[in-house]
This record gives C-alpha cells, structure tokens and sequence, in this order.
C-alpha cells in the first residue's frame, strides 16, 4: 500500500492525499508535477527511474489508511542530478 506522503521531497510543495500535482516513482519517491517534469525531466534522482501520477486515496479509506505525517525533504542536488539526465534522459522509463 502506498503510503502517501505529503510534500515535494524537493522543493517541499504540500501534496494532499488528494492532489492531482503528486507524482511519484516505482519506490515511491514523492515530487510535484513541476518538479518532476521541468527540473528532474522524469528522471528520479533517487532510483533513475520515471514519473506516474500519485493515486488519489479515497476519503473512505482515510480513517483506516492515512496518508504518511512524515514529511520528506532531499532537496536534489544538481550536479548528481545531470549525470543521472546524461544517461537516462534520452530513454524511456520502460527501457532504462
């Protein structure tokens, strides 16, 4: 189950369990759609791995599985970052 966190682990952007602006990895890695698009160019800095839209959590099933209260804050650092785009920008998430 994912566990929902609720910030940009970059730029500390609040993301509700029901935003349409988080997108996350396949660990989970949590950024808004700006960041993950514009500055990390669907290149995780974490894992190297793509972008997909966070799932919005139904209310219902809030009070049973909230979202995480723990709040994620790696700022990414540019310089490992471009060596990350030198040799994962160019291919698609399902190739790299």
């Amino acid at each position: 189950m994912l566990t929902i966190r609720t910030n940009c682990e970059n730029c500390n952007k609040d993301l509700p369990y029901n935003s349409t602006e988080a997108m996350i990895c396949s660990y989970e890695c949590t950024f808004c759609r700006k960041c993950a698009e514009e500055l990390l160019k669907n290149v995780c800095p974490n894992c190297g791995g793509g972008f997909t839209p966070r799932p919005i959590r139904p209310k219902a099933q809030l009070v049973k599985y909230p979202a995480s209260d723990t709040r994620v804050l790696k700022p990414v650092v540019t310089a490992n970052h471009q060596k990350l785009l030198l040799r994962y920008e160019d291919i698609l998430p399902e190739n790299r």
